[in-house]
């Protein structure tokens, strides 16, 4: 770990004591700095990176299952030429040369509803969390703890409620423990997709709660929007707080996919309509899926859309076809162009830090009494929201993703509509 002196110090002071997470971090770096080899939970070592750092994986997270979807645009983009960088397909994957580890933290989804009940800086926290489990080595598997996990040369905030709400702290982070890292998350790329559409129309965000309750996306799309010189647009958001958890088949959740779309969607137009100021409304032409779960669920999206316009009262706020915007997408062209920037993209032919893709989960561990549970075995709400920032010891074990512990639902969603990452994963 760096020591810091003087100014550097005094300045890393300042930032911990004024930003809007100044305990979090401060607590984080007191558990970095007491441990340094790497070898605590939320710990790494930072002597690894040194040297050549392209050999090594890129990371990705999300809450759950919904990230596999940025890291499917990932394994499939080709936008670039691989030999000279330049736009434009060639026919080849343009990350075909890169391994990566991914985590998804189901034991703590999801990430979305941690606004609603006031645990920002708990979200901030997990947040942190996630990140340094992809720096280190550490993992649990077969009851024991391992520690051979690669370290990652890029981190993918592949959740938009994280990246509401970690993004700067993480990056903050990195520069602070100063770390050769790229931090990419997925809602300025995803805002930087709208250039992309040549008539908008209405934009409408579908999210979470916590996303929407962040006002990241209309922030961020007007200020995207403004500096391409495409004046103001018409926003209107809805945070859904069930539909990520319906999606990867939480059995404490009763409705189907398609009855929560259709109740979500309805409430986004009932916004719509109700906010609007204009005599001649636009309609809503532009759906942005603001939560990774929500491209596994577009066909029941669009459906409900077609069905809500049957209605004469709903049917001026939607437009006859929409167009959706998934900012998985636009998030692997900005990771592509930040590893070329920074000279870190995979060298074809050298080897690698893991001979292939890595995939993890965290779990509830059930040999800790103290943590209760529902009846299915995940995390009481009540146990879930109560808990506070600065605990450093581990309630949940981070252990090897495999098909076989996915819940069927799961497991139907991946293999049926990510197939890149249903072949990855052992």
């Amino acid at each position: 770990m760096i020591v810091r002196t003087g100014v550097g110090f005094l300045l890393s002071y300042l930032f911990t004591f004024l930003s809007p997470a100044g305990e979090v971090i401060e607590a984080f770096d007191a558990h970095l700095a007491a441990h340094p080899d790497g070898a605590e939970a939320f710990t790494y070592d930072s002597s690894v990176f040194t040297g050549d750092l392209s050999s090594l994986p890129i990371g990705v997270f999300d809450s759950g299952i919904g990230g596999l979807t940025v890291l499917e645009a990932i394994l499939t983009l080709d936008a670039f030429h691989n030999d000279d960088l330049k736009p434009g397909p060639d026919g080849r994957p343009d990350f075909e040369d890169e391994r990566f580890v991914y985590l998804g933290d189901q034991a703590n989804m999801p990430y979305g509803n941690y606004a609603k009940v006031g645990k920002t800086d708990y979200l901030r926290e997990l947040i942190l969390k996630d990140a340094v489990f992809l720096l280190g080595n550490r993992y649990h598997a077969d009851g024991s703890i391992h520690h051979d996990k690669p370290p990652v040369k890029a981190i993918v905030i592949a959740c938009n409620t994280a990246t509401a709400y970690g993004l700067e702290d993480l990056q903050a982070a990195v520069k602070r423990w100063n770390l050769p890292v790229i931090v990419v998350g997925v809602v300025e790329a995803g805002a930087r997709g709208l250039l992309e559409k040549n008539d908008m129309g209405a934009i409408g965000v579908m999210a979470t709660v916590g996303t929407c309750d962040s006002g990241v996306y209309p922030r961020t799309i007007q200020s995207t929007l403004g500096r391409a010189g495409r004046g103001v647009a018409t926003i209107t958001q809805y945070g859904s707080a069930d539909l990520a958890a319906v999606i990867e088949g939480d059995p404490s959740r009763s409705a189907t996919v398609t009855e929560q779309v259709a109740i979500d969607v309805r409430r986004l137009v009932e916004s719509h309509r109700e906010s609007r100021t204009a005599a001649e409304p636009k309609p809503l032409a532009t759906i942005i899926l603001g939560c990774t779960h929500f491209p596994l669920a577009v066909a029941e999206i669009d459906a409900a859309f077609t069905s809500l316009r049957e209605d004469p009262a709903f049917a001026p706020y939607i437009a006859a076809t929409r167009q959706y915007v998934n900012p998985a997408e636009w998030t692997a062209r900005q990771l592509f162009r930040e590893l070329a920037s920074a000279k870190l993209r995979h060298r074809t032919g050298a080897p690698f830090a893991t001979g292939r893709d890595l995939f993890f989960l965290s779990i509830v561990d059930p040999s800790r009494s103290n943590i209760r549970l529902n009846s299915e075995g995940s995390l009481h709400d009540h146990y879930k929201y109560g808990r506070e920032t600065g605990q450093f010891v581990e309630e949940t074990a981070v252990v090897p993703m495999t098909r076989k512990i996915l819940p069927g639902l799961s497991r139907r969603l991946v293999s049926e509509k990510l197939p890149q990452v249903w072949n990855r994963i052992p």
